[in-house]
């Protein structure tokens, strides 16, 4: 694959679907939170390397000399910490019963390493929630499920008191990408989300929202 796919993710080995012969069609497909009765289903989905590299869906929330240190098992625990004191820090996809996909989201001020970014800083005062990370298991790839979970993820945003949801996909037309490094999603999945720029500070990643 290549990072002009439309299923963003971040490479390694999910344990959720071992083959596509066996995989489920995406018309059986639902959104769930990821409450604490549900661990078990991201385990399966991210596999032993956490997704990426022992990331854990940690790295928008640690400072990097602490993400690096923590690597593996220590953001695994981090994360799961925060699954059990709440609020669900993101939505998984179920084909069947299956986990098939992730998609994180929360309130901006979630994410502190968007503050350290040089262009991914506040464009207004206005409070936003921010999506910042897909995965989505190896047979589903390239289907169009991101979409999908972004769709979702704008819902849930809504009913939880949301009116902006903001995300950080890479501009794929400006090169080629390799897949691990557009895991925040790209361009052409925000716009089939219905999410718009409104600030480009780099020609590669520009800010997206959706007003809901």
């Amino acid at each position: 694959m290549t990072g002009k796919s439309d299923c963003a993710w971040c490479g390694g080995e999910g344990g959720a679907v071992k083959s596509a012969a066996s995989k489920p069609g995406l018309s059986r497909l639902a959104f769930r939170p990821l409450t604490p009765s549900r661990w078990r289903d991201l385990e399966a989905l991210f596999g032993a390397r956490g997704a990426c590299g022992g990331c854990w869906c940690m790295w928008w929330r640690l400072e990097r000399a602490r993400f690096n240190r923590q690597r593996g098992s220590g953001n695994k625990r981090a994360l799961k910490r925060i699954v059990r004191n709440g609020p669900p820090p993101g939505l998984l996809a179920y084909a069947g019963k299956q986990p098939v996909g992730w998609c994180a989201l929360g309130p901006r001020p979630s994410y502190s390493a968007l503050e350290r970014a040089r262009t991914l800083k506040p464009v207004d005062e206005k409070p936003a929630w921010s999506v910042v990370c897909f995965f989505v298991a190896k047979p589903f790839r390239g289907r169009g499920l991101s979409v999908k979970l972004l769709r979702a993820a704008a819902d849930y945003a809504r009913r939880k008191g949301a009116r902006i949801l903001e995300g950080y996909p890479v501009d794929t037309r400006k090169g080629r990408w390799a897949d691990p490094f557009v895991y925040t999603g790209t361009v052409s999945t925000f716009r089939r989300a219905g999410f718009r720029e409104v600030a480009r500070r780099s020609a590669t990643r520009p800010i997206v929202r959706r007003f809901l």
